[in-house]
């Protein structure tokens, strides 16, 4: 995947690995997101914020395949993805960590990542062969385990892991489709501060050798975190730019922070 891009003020100054033109989508004459023209620099983790109802959601549909767009078009490392279907859209390199746990509970840690590697190899269409057949998988699992700090709970199942582990677990799945870019759609809702600050530090970590792109609440992690920000209303670009331009611009502070720099959405 290379590296990330030289940055200058915060922001990569590489051509972009994702990006949108005019992008549209309407709902019975509801226009959810409307003319949205984002440009997402390579090696940087980029924020999506906004009130609720501003977009981020179905923005996020868009650029993983799950909503086809009214209008406008996706380009993935210079080529059209307009359209194509989410597994395709994975197998280009764009894979989305859902705000909703998408683990299996009852197989282990382990073996929820080695699930995730095995849909990779051609072992899922040789439904045949014996469980052992995957244990070629179990080093590759075990050094992604390694990087969310899930190893010591490898032979827990899912089921058992708190919350805030089942995120990092979450994680862990989605690094194991090995993506050049990560949707990751708030990752920390529902989190005490002690986990909030957990999932904070490894995406820090995570993010070598990759774009991520960010729909968070939590202005605090998405002040660590995001090298530029793109904030949403009512469907359309109110700002971008990178934290603290963000925060003193009035627009922002009217529509979004009500003045405060901490406040959540």
């Amino acid at each position: 995947m290379g590296r990330p891009a030289r940055k200058q003020n915060g922001v990569s100054s590489a051509l972009p690995i994702l990006e949108t033109r005019d992008l549209s989508k309407s709902f019975a004459g509801y226009c959810a997101v409307d003319g949205v023209s984002l440009s997402i620099a390579p090696g940087t983790i980029h924020a999506i914020i906004g009130p609720n109802g501003a977009g981020k959601t179905t923005l996020f549909n868009l650029l993983s395949g799950f909503v086809v767009p009214t209008s406008g078009s996706v380009a993935f490392e210079g080529r059209d993805i307009t359209g194509l279907a989410p597994h395709k859209i994975a197998r280009r390199g764009i894979v989305r960590s859902f705000q909703i746990n998408s683990i299996f509970p009852h197989l282990t840690v382990l073996d929820n990542v080695k699930v995730s590697l095995e849909s990779k190899t051609e072992l899922p269409s040789r439904f045949w062969l014996p469980g052992s057949a995957t244990n070629r998988l179990d080093e590759r699992a075990l050094e992604l385990l390694a990087d969310v700090g899930l190893e010591p709970e490898k032979d827990l199942l899912a089921a058992q892991l708190s919350y805030g582990r089942k995120r990092a677990l979450e994680l862990a799945i989605s690094l194991a489709q090995d993506p050049a870019l990560l949707l990751l759609d708030e990752p920390t809702a529902g989190m005490g501060p002690q986990d909030v600050g957990r999932i904070t530090q490894l995406i820090g970590r995570i993010r070598a050798g990759r774009t991520i792109v960010l729909v968070e609440h939590n202005l605090n992690v998405v002040a660590d975190l995001s090298d530029c920000i793109t904030v949403l209303q009512r469907g359309k670009v109110l700002v971008e730019g990178t934290y603290a331009d963000v925060r003193r611009d009035p627009r922002v502070i009217d529509a979004y922070l009500g003045g405060g720099a901490g406040s959540h959405a």
